[in-house]
């Protein structure tokens, strides 16, 4: 399965548009959304070790959990871009430029801190 992002908006806006949620969807709640939903994912680690947590995509319910949370995380954000005019495309190969400039590999390579430290 190959699908473009062109084709998940497109999608997506089409479940939307099948149920009548466009008017629902202002920027604001599609944001809102799009936080909360990151935060059910995160909430499958909430008490977990750093092994529990590594070891969740070994265990098919657990897998099939974060699944669905990265989709509805996806989700929001296809819609969230569509409504603002954002090319997820063209903004991810931008942010990767601004960051390999950000954090040259020179400088970086084996490091965690922030580019204003290195």
């Amino acid at each position: 399965m190959a699908d473009t992002l062109a084709e998940l908006t497109r999608a997506a806006l089409a479940f939307r548009d099948e149920r009548d949620w466009a008017q629902f969807h202002a920027l604001k709640h599609l944001l809102v959304s799009l936080v909360l939903e990151a935060n059910e994912a995160l909430e499958l680690t909430q008490w977990k070790s750093d092994a529990e947590v590594d070891a969740l995509p070994q265990d098919p319910v657990a897998r099939e959990a974060l699944a669905d949370e990265c989709a509805d995380v996806l989700v929001y954000l296809l819609l969230t871009a569509e409504r603002a005019g954002i090319d997820l495309t063209a903004a991810f190969w931008r942010k990767l430029e601004k960051n390999a400039r950000k954090y040259p590999v020179d400088k970086s390579r084996g490091r965690r801190e922030k580019y204003s430290r290195l």
